[in-house]
């Protein structure tokens, strides 16, 4: 009993986020995603509160922890002072370093995040550029923004000189120099060793559900899949 418990507590968040909740449902209440998903912020504490490990795992490898979209509306209205955003930020995790986010549909997601946000800033310095919004992951833009990409010096060069290029101003080429500086940073810090284990994570998950590790085709399925049995 605890043992999940006490490795959220040595995240500050949870320390942060979790002080004194009485129930009262103002979170909830004002919770964007509550509105939309089947979630609720108030129930998330509850079942931290308690410190049952087997309904803490549950929580760990469910969707549920993956619906909130941190806008942090709960923060300023909570009359006890937590912050719900918080204990889900701690869980996702937890979630994440004990390989327990590949369990569920929007947890797998998190393997598309790291390979294009997270990569992106690896390998570009940026979070997301244009390029990184690639045609074939993205029919919805259509045949106009396919056009755009291929046309992207000429196109995104009329916003900004400096585009692709060396030197100060927005969507400037980042030196070598400075994705050097970002790769230790990540090394120091541990997020290259966090990356990583999302990656083994979901290569195991991957081979389980009968892919060839976690390969392209994988990739596409965890970026587009929807069961719809999230509302």
């Amino acid at each position: 009993m605890g043992k999940y418990f006490d490795l959220l507590m040595e995240d500050v968040r949870l320390k942060e986020g979790l002080k004194a909740c009485m129930n009262c449902g103002v979170c909830t209440a004002v919770c964007p995603a509550a509105a939309f998903y089947n979630y609720d912020p108030r129930q998330m504490i509850s079942i931290v509160q308690t410190r049952d490990d087997e309904a803490i795992e549950a929580l760990l490898k469910s969707d549920t922890i993956w619906y909130c979209g941190e806008c942090m509306s709960c923060r300023p209205r909570c009359p006890r002072g937590n912050t719900p955003g918080y204990v889900i930020q701690a869980l996702r995790t937890l979630s994440q370093k004990l390989g327990f986010f590949v369990e569920s549909e929007k947890g797998r997601q998190q393997l598309a995040i790291k390979r294009t946000i997270g990569d992106n800033i690896l390998r570009t310095g940026y979070c997301l550029t244009p390029k990184a919004i690639r045609p074939d992951m993205h029919p919805e833009q259509g045949v106009v923004w396919k056009w755009i990409i291929d046309n992207d010096k000429e196109i995104f060069g009329q916003f900004s000189d400096s585009y692709g290029k060396e030197g100060a101003g927005a969507l400037r080429k980042v030196s070598d120099a400075t994705l050097e500086e970002i790769h230790k940073i990540f090394d120091i810090t541990g997020g290259t060793e966090f990356f990583d284990a999302i990656e083994s994570h979901s290569d195991r998950k991957a081979r389980e559900m009968g892919y060839n590790g976690a390969d392209e085709e994988y990739f596409r399925d965890v970026y587009t899949h929807n069961s719809n049995e999230h509302y």
